[in-house]
């Protein structure tokens, strides 16, 4: 028996139907729906976006992960002490080289004397990640280091991601660089 054909109105209709039937189940498939992720962009000198980075260190509540290349500022470097003293997990990786500038190396000692632990890469390149994620909601990264030239002088970019499975990713990645031992050590025990 022969199906009796649809009107071509109705084909375009089911085609269009079956489409999107595919698309649902792939986000099905991928965890679900999720509300989409906002990106606050700040641009420096302008609009000082270490500065605003220090903010979200005083609203964190469980963690602060700083992966970034360069650490000399002393915003920066207040409001990571001041999060460990509030009882937030801070932790730091920084490159080894970093450490031969006199800024840097008194940024991270200063972090130190605080109690928070630092690690240095021991690979041959460079540990050039410039990365925040906060409470696994907030995944800050771009151009920007954590210094005063990188937030008022340099051309640099700053992206702050409120998204949680962006967030989580990021703290995977940061938490798989702190557990190897053979590309990364402590900068003092």
């Amino acid at each position: 028996m022969t199906r009796p054909s649809l009107p071509m109105r109705h084909r375009g209709w089911s085609r269009l139907s079956a489409a999107l039937l595919v698309v649902v189940g792939v986000v099905a498939c991928a965890g679900g729906p999720t509300a989409a992720a906002t990106i606050d962009v700040y641009y420096a000198p302008e609009d000082e976006p270490l500065t605003r980075l220090s903010k979200l260190y005083d609203r964190a509540t469980r963690y602060i992960y700083v992966a970034v290349y360069g650490l000399t500022s002393p915003i920066a470097v207040k409001g990571l002490v001041e999060a460990k003293k509030r009882g937030i997990d801070v932790r730091v990786i920084t490159d080894r080289e970093r450490l031969e500038d006199q800024k840097q190396k008194t940024a991270v000692e200063t972090l130190h004397l605080a109690g928070i632990p630092i690690l240095v890469n021991q690979h041959d390149g460079l540990m050039h990640l410039k990365q925040v994620v906060i409470d696994d909601e907030i995944n800050a990264s771009g151009s920007m280091n954590h210094t005063g030239s990188g937030n008022r002088y340099n051309d640099e970019r700053l992206d702050v991601i409120h998204d949680r499975a962006i967030s989580l990713k990021a703290r995977d990645k940061f938490l798989a660089m702190w557990k190897d031992g053979q590309r990364y050590r402590p900068w003092k025990e």
